[in-house]
């Protein structure tokens, strides 16, 4: 009797799924390390792979001097690590937010500015910048975007019950109550310069970004996207509908509105942070499909960690490619992510 042969081959369907997904967590794991380093060593100071290490292991106390230059150790330390960092999961949150919307609405379309959190964090956000309260435009955005979520709520309440239908009519009605009202704050109140600042954030930059804007986002990402990361099993049940979710022994409606609040509060300290980035939590969930499939408890883990490279690299373009002059990070992102979704949209066409 010959032996049964040994390999990829004898593995079952379900073996190599779980196969391919680890190799893609473990290779996107690595990929977005290095990343990371080598994104800040990007720029006109001289600082390789190793000096940015260096730098991490003095400030952590791991080694008691450091062989870099102060200069440099103030450049990847207090410029550069922050700001890659804030990117990171900035990318990975938006990601993860925009793979949990298209599963709950079942809507391909649905991104993380949905229910019209991004132009209500535009309303505080333009608020505080012409009020000049330039500290406390983090606040000011997320107080925007919990307001619009809120009246979203309301509106779709006071068509009967809350669906997720009426949530995305009531979210685009907001979201153009919201851009005018912002629209109308700069046409009434900008002055000189402002308007610059302005345009800045409303096309998402990271620039200036510090330790505890990081630090904030890491909070948050830790507090609400992780447990979103570890609901891949329930974000299934949704796939075929209420029904089916049903019969798997969810508790449809209150789930849907608490993973919908998680999304929405991610998304408004998210674009507190950043400005409104687009593209990320549409396209993202999408390319990784094509490579891991629709499993979600595959899906999300991955996704976020294509969001975050592709968001360091992304931000990256923009402060470097016109350097003196930074490019918004939301224009970069749109450049990329038009075509690619046009594309993926292409390829699914063929494939049906």
């Amino acid at each position: 009797m010959v032996a049964a042969p040994l390999g990829l081959s004898a593995l079952t369907p379900a073996a190599l799924r779980r196969l391919r997904f680890h190799a893609w967590l473990a290779g996107l794991t690595i990929f977005l390390a290095l990343s990371i380093t080598l994104a800040v060593t990007v720029g006109p100071a001289d600082i390789g792979a190793g000096d940015v290490w260096a730098v991490i292991a003095h400030r952590l106390g791991l080694v008691p001097d450091s062989p870099v230059s102060v200069l440099r150790e103030g450049i990847v330390w207090e410029l550069r690590l922050p700001r890659v960092l804030s990117a990171a999961l900035v990318g990975a949150g938006l990601a993860i937010c925009g793979a949990v919307m298209q599963a709950l609405t079942r809507n391909p379309l649905a991104d993380p500015y949905l229910l019209g959190i991004s132009s209500g964090a535009s309303v505080g956000a333009v608020s505080m910048l012409l009020f000049g309260a330039t500290l406390l435009l983090p606040a000011g955005a997320f107080l925007g975007a919990l307001a619009a979520m809120g009246l979203t709520l309301g509106l779709a309440r006071a068509l009967g019950a809350i669906t997720a239908s009426r949530a995305i009519l009531a979210g685009l009605a907001v979201s153009a109550l919201a851009s005018a009202l912002t629209s109308f704050l700069i046409f009434s109140t900008a002055t000189g310069d402002s308007y610059r600042e302005i345009l800045s954030w409303l096309m998402g930059s990271l620039a200036g970004m510090r330790w505890s804007d990081t630090g904030l986002a890491a909070m948050v990402f830790a507090a609400v996207g992780l447990p979103l990361l570890a609901s891949g099993r329930i974000l299934d049940g949704f796939v075929f509908g209420d029904t089916a979710a049903r019969a798997l022994g969810i508790d449809v409606e209150r789930t849907r509105w608490l993973m919908l609040g998680a999304t929405a509060l991610l998304t408004g300290v998210l674009v507190a942070i950043s400005g409104s980035i687009g593209f990320v939590g549409l396209i993202l969930p999408h390319a990784v499909r094509l490579v891991a499939g629709g499993r979600h408890r595959h899906l999300l883990p991955l996704a976020a960690l294509a969001g975050a490279v592709f968001m360091v690299w992304t931000d990256t373009a923009a402060r470097t490619l016109f350097d003196p002059r930074e490019l918004p990070v939301g224009i970069v992102t749109a450049m990329i992510g038009a075509p690619a979704f046009f594309l993926i949209l292409l390829r699914n066409r063929r494939a049906t």
